[in-house]
């Protein structure tokens, strides 16, 4: 093993690690227990995610744990971009944010779906990406009226659609290693029912 390819790995290790820790954060617990005195994941769809923090602590609450999440993505992969000597640290760190999201270690592997964090790593490489993304999603949802479903889909085709607006290399990896956690992230919720998409809220039985 030569030099730069061990430099590499420890890159890759670091930034994966720094990745991973920044995606376990995890505010929208924090926030609506401070706010509330509940776990955003007792009630609702049960994640902790943005729109269940607008669920049980308000739009203002939940618009903060947004920006929270998307710069959970963002941060980690700005700096794998800018210090990482070799180019696939960069997707690799905005994967495992996506994984930290999900799965977060300072909340018992149980976090949220990982959208608004997978859209700080593409706005971090390529911000046209991150608006490719969104208007997948949205056209996704519009068409398939199931939100985790248009999730699952968002997730697989987010690469073929990023390589068809013409974007390759470190944003096309992000789309393909980051999506496929999206996409199976999401299948925890395919046999939901919904009643306000937007709100992924279940409908009354």
């Amino acid at each position: 093993m030569d030099i730069f390819a061990g430099q590499a790995i420890l890159f890759a290790i670091g930034f994966g690690l720094l990745g991973y820790l920044s995606g376990s954060l995890t505010p929208s617990i924090w926030i609506t227990r401070r706010l509330k005195g509940v776990d955003v994941r007792d009630g609702g769809s049960g994640h902790a995610t943005t729109t269940n923090t607008i669920r049980q602590a308000g739009f203002g609450p939940g618009v903060l744990v947004f920006i929270i999440d998307v710069t959970k993505g963002f941060l980690p992969t700005w700096l794998a971009l800018r210090y990482a000597p070799a180019d696939w640290i960069v997707p690799l760190t905005a994967a495992l944010a996506v994984v930290g999201h999900c799965w977060p270690v300072f909340a018992g592997f149980r976090g949220g779906m990982g959208l608004a964090t997978l859209g700080g790593g593409l706005l971090a490489v390529q911000p046209l990406a991150f608006l490719v993304g969104l208007t997948l999603l949205i056209v996704l949802v519009l068409v398939i009226h199931h939100s985790a479903r248009a999730s699952v889909a968002t997730g697989l085709l987010l690469a073929p659609v990023l390589w068809l607006a013409g974007m390759r290399g470190m944003v096309l990896s992000i789309g393909i290693c980051s999506g496929l956690v999206i996409a199976f992230r999401f299948l925890i919720d395919w046999n939901r029912h919904y009643r306000e998409l937007w709100l992924d809220r279940e409908k009354p039985q």
